[in-house]
Parts: C-alpha cells; structure tokens; sequence
C-alpha cells in the first residue's frame, strides 16, 4: 500500500512525519503522524499506538501532548492516526461533532449508512499496524495504546477485545462506560443500531467483566475537576469496580490538573512522559537488546 509523506520534521534527533495513504477498510484517504525517534535509524523499535478524543485528528496529539523528548529517550516509535474517515459524503457526517467525522468512536458501523467506512475499530486494529509494519523499522511483538477520551475508551476496548497483543494500555479522562452515557449512546446507537447487547462489545465496562488477560498493564489518569467527569461521560468508577471484581489490575490516579480546560488535549502533556515510561517497561525485550 503505497504512503505519501505529507510533512518530515526533525524534532530531537528523530523525525515527526504526516503520511497519507487510501485505506482499504475506510474506504477513503486516511492520515497518520508518526514519530520515528534516533534508535530507528539503527535498529528496530517499540510501537506505541495514540488514539485521539472527539473532533480530533491526526495532529492534535503530535502538536499539543509534548511526548517526542520522551519518545526520543525511550526509543519509541509513536503513531497518532485519525479520528474516522473523511470526506466520505455521508448525508450528516458532518452535522455534530460529537458523531460522524471526527467522531468514529473506534468501533465498526453494522447501520446504514455508516456501515461503509466507519470501521475505524478494524482499522486501527488491523489495517494500519500492518502499513506501519511494512513501512517502518517496527517490533511487531511489541506494541503499546494509550489514548484520551473517545481515544481512551478505544484503547481500552482494543486492549481488552485483543488479549496480548498490547503490552499495555494507558488512558487520559477516558469514556470508560460508554453505554451509560450521552455521548456513547448517541454513537454506539447511530453506528451500531437499537440493540443494546451489540453495544457491549464496544463497552470497556462490560468487556473487562470478561477478559481473560490478568496481566494486562492498565494505567488511567483522570482531572480531578473534569467537567465531564463530574457530566456523567466518563464513568471511571463503574470500570474500577468492575476490574475489581474481576482481579484485574489497574492504577487509577485522580489527578489535580492545572488550570480550567482538564479535558482538553493540552493537558495530556503533564502525564505523557509517565505513560511512555510505563509503555518503555513492559515494552522492553525479556533478555537484553
């Protein structure tokens, strides 16, 4: 699948790029950034898979989050893809903004007319760690997610629909009860129909109740003062109890943000580091490099 280079700039020592590509399972023109730190040059490295909230795309998070030092010292090649599909001319795709473009939600579509081209859960599943793959001094065997909001809410339910295939997963204010809650209603029941039951295999609340990976890595950083949190969008304590049933580890850490904005983007940049470092951990080969 041939890839152009939308942008290549040097940022400590590696490069942070923007690439477009046609994506089979879209069905249309697709954009990714990736970081590629100075280890690639020499070597194959650790994957680490961003996936951005609600109106987001591709560089948000390259622009905003302040992760490429960390990257860069880690050694970690970090890919920020999409929201969803664009430029689809799907009638009220682009109506609001918390569904349709920019608003994929990570699953795939069963409903007209969505159905098409919001597959953005086999797409970050499949699809594209395949291209990066192919395109990139990657390590297959060692991949890592961790997202924010609607991005949080898809790496937890691609972590936990997919035992061992991340090594861990990490999340800023994510929507962890989706079928819960407003905005995962609106989404879950446009893309995915009236059946409540379909919705819970996109659901990280209901998923965990399930999941058979004990020693999946679970880390959760969420604003204190959130205006969504305190909205009802959210829903972290529903996804703590039920790890907690189920003996699943997870570090939820209530976090006294700076200033009024904690849901925003630019707030992932006081927690990046630390999630990079604990990707960096369980991403470390078992016997030395």
């Amino acid at each position: 699948m041939a890839l152009k280079q939308v942008s290549s700039n040097k940022c400590f020592e590696g490069f942070q790029k923007v690439f477009e590509h046609d994506s089979a399972e879209l069905k249309c023109k697709m954009k990714f950034g990736i970081y590629l730190p100075p280890k690639a040059e020499t070597g194959k490295c650790p994957v680490l898979y961003w996936l951005s909230g609600l109106t987001c795309t591709e560089q948000n998070f390259i622009t905003k989050a302040g992760f490429h030092q960390a990257a860069a010292e880690h050694g970690l090649i970090v890919v920020a893809p999409d929201t969803s599909p664009r430029g689809c001319n799907i009638e009220g795709e682009d109506e609001s903004w918390d569904f349709g473009t920019g608003a994929g939600f990570y699953v795939d579509a069963t409903e007209d007319p969505w159905k098409t081209n919001y597959r953005m859960y086999s797409y970050i599943k499949d699809e594209l760690p395949k291209l990066i793959n192919a395109n990139f001094p990657t390590d297959p065997e060692r991949m890592s997610i961790f997202g924010h909001s609607m991005g949080g809410h898809g790496a937890l339910i691609l972590a936990l629909k997919n035992p061992g295939k991340y090594k861990s997963v990490s999340a800023f204010a994510p929507i962890c009860n989706p079928i819960q809650c407003q905005w995962g209603k609106k989404a879950l029941g446009g893309y995915l129909g009236s059946d409540v039951s379909k919705w819970e295999a996109y659901d990280a609340t209901q998923l965990v109740k399930s999941c058979p990976d004990s020693h999946l890595d679970i880390l959760i950083d969420q604003g204190k003062d959130d205006q969504f949190l305190s909205a009802g969008q959210l829903l972290p304590d529903n996804f703590i109890a039920a790890c907690t049933e189920r003996k699943i580890p997870v570090v939820f850490r209530l976090q006294q943000c700076s200033g009024p904005a904690q849901h925003c983007p630019e707030s992932i940049r006081f927690f990046v580091s630390n999630w990079q470092l604990q990707a960096r951990l369980r991403l470390r080969p078992s016997c030395g490099e």
